[in-house]
């Protein structure tokens, strides 16, 4: 019996290649694209036909091919968003949250010569 094919597991927080990047930016304006194509047809089709409420239905193919296009060029010139603190584990309920840091301890004071034997403080 074959295993199915698995997703590495990412060890790292870097980004995707600027390929693997540049791929899926094509394949998203491709089918957004195929959707202003879809939309014009469909145009072409009800005008053709004369199809009951044409004035609702040809500014809908309009505004499609219209923007569509636009937000498919603005998408592919995109770069994805950065994933933030993907390996960091939330805080679980168990664990006391701190909300101020701890008291410092006090400053310690080392002298670089050493205690001559008049000096009251050496015992």
């Amino acid at each position: 019996m074959k295993r199915k094919a698995q997703r590495p597991i990412l060890i790292t927080d870097a980004d995707r290649s600027q390929a693997d990047q540049l791929r899926s930016r094509k394949v998203r304006y491709v089918l957004m694209m195929s959707v202003r194509g879809v939309c014009l047809l469909l145009a072409a089709i009800l005008v053709g036909v004369k199809a009951p409420l044409l004035w609702l239905w040809l500014p809908l193919c309009l505004l499609g091919m219209v923007l569509v296009p636009w937000l498919a060029v603005l998408l592919a010139n995109d770069r994805p968003p950065k994933e933030q603190h993907r390996f960091r584990h939330k805080p679980q309920d168990s664990e006391p949250v701190r909300e101020s840091l701890p008291a410092a301890a006090p400053p310690r004071t080392i002298d670089a010569d050493p205690p001559s034997p008049r000096d009251p403080e050496v015992s």
